[in-house]
């Protein structure tokens, strides 16, 4: 079938295989030019919530950067007769076969990471496998989580908090700069969005792998977060997400002493902006990215995200690294986003935007082009009016 990208709202109903496979190719072909990195005793990674994103660039740094066997988890929709697997499962299978082929371990198991059935699943392959683990990335972005001990289903909820908000954003299919009106968020709504994007989870993981036995000496952990600046936390920090990003913070200091018992560590890693299926659906988001990517690029410094994970493996994560640590412990990567002079350049541009302006004052194009590769679209090199099979087997 000819694969042509269709697109809903936030999310694009295809995927592109031979084009997923470009894309992790890219990122592998990085982190195989950078210089060598010493992951000292990092032998064996897990990584939750593998298939896209800043999970699958963790992956690769990882597997091509540290030389590490990576077990990953995911949940991604298989093709089905004439329609496309989702670019997660396309993205799974490319990095298997170029792990493989590069001599590295690498399986990825498919189910919801949530459950107490994918933890067994884990413990189960971890023990037949490669044996503990020295580092667990959690990098989970789903918009609902069952709960695997009573069984109440969560669904999460973008929101401010308190009064409603009346902000900025842009329409990014028609490239309109538009004003927004959101509604707060009940108390329940909070306690959902919480409930899936917090730290409970994350905690559920340590326990039952300390449990089995499979955490190694010195085994460290990572969560991923973001907190961005004054012109996202109305929608974000001081929204539901960051009531959830505050429990991760949470969540970390409560499993650091027990970790520290053996080496380990356990750590809220602060990324930068970058555009995802999950930043795409975050009313503001988008039109702080777009100002944000202009004035980066423009500067020299932009970083997409396998340039950004692969600094913090090299610069946080590598033997002998001295973290770059908030007053809450949080690791943050964030710097060069939040630099002064990067920050008041994005207020002014905020300040003046709109429709006629935006393609001056910002990077909508980019934007756009980020987000159709995710699914596969977009890469040099690939054919997209030829043939391909649905079911992976050009990759």
């Amino acid at each position: 079938m000819i694969v042509k990208p269709r697109i809903r709202g936030f999310i694009c109903t295809t995927a592109h295989p031979t084009g997923c496979a470009a894309h992790v190719q890219t990122q592998i072909d990085y982190v195989r030019a950078q210089a060598a990195m010493d992951g000292g005793s990092v032998k064996n990674v897990l990584v939750l919530g593998c298939s896209g994103g800043y999970g699958l660039s963790s992956r690769i740094a990882a597997a091509f950067g540290y030389g590490a066997s990576t077990l990953g988890v995911s949940f991604e929709k298989a093709p089905v007769d004439n329609k496309t697997a989702t670019a997660g499962w396309y993205n799974n299978v490319a990095f298997e076969k170029a792990a493989q082929a590069a001599g590295l371990y690498a399986k990825t198991l498919d189910g919801d990471a949530f459950s107490d059935a994918m933890k067994a699943r884990v413990i189960e392959t971890l023990k037949a496998d490669l044996g503990p683990i020295d580092m667990l990335v959690y990098s989970l972005a789903a918009p609902v989580r069952q709960h695997p001990k009573t069984g109440e289903l969560f669904r999460s909820a973008i929101k401010p908090l308190g009064e409603a908000l009346h902000i900025k954003s842009v329409h990014v299919d028609r490239g309109e700069v538009i004003e927004v009106d959101l509604e707060p968020a009940t108390p329940e709504e909070t306690a959902a969005t919480v409930a899936v994007m917090g730290g409970e989870d994350w905690e559920f993981w340590i326990d039952a792998l300390a449990g089995a036995g499979l955490l190694a000496p010195g085994f460290r952990t990572l969560a991923f977060t973001y907190i961005g600046t004054e012109l996202t936390w109305p929608i974000y920090w001081e929204g539901t997400l960051g009531k959830a990003k505050e429990d991760l913070d949470r969540a970390a200091a409560a499993m650091r002493p027990m970790l520290a018992a053996t080496g380990g560590d356990a750590r809220v890693a602060v990324l930068k902006a970058i555009v995802s299926q999950a930043s795409s659906a975050i009313p503001v988001v988008p039109l702080y990215v777009a100002l944000l990517f202009k004035v980066m690029k423009e500067r020299g410094v932009h970083e997409d995200c396998v340039r950004h994970i692969h600094r913090m493996f090299a610069t946080q994560l590598a033997a002998g690294s001295t973290l770059r640590l908030d007053d809450v412990g949080r690791i943050r990567m964030d710097d060069v986003e939040l630099l002064p002079d990067i920050q008041e350049e994005v207020r002014r541009r905020w300040a003046v935007v709109n429709t006629g302006n935006l393609a001056e004052v910002g990077d909508l194009a980019g934007f756009r082009e980020d987000f159709l590769k995710i699914f596969g679209f977009g890469f040099p090199g690939v054919d997209y009016d030829a043939d391909v099979n649905p079911d992976g087997s050009d990759i």
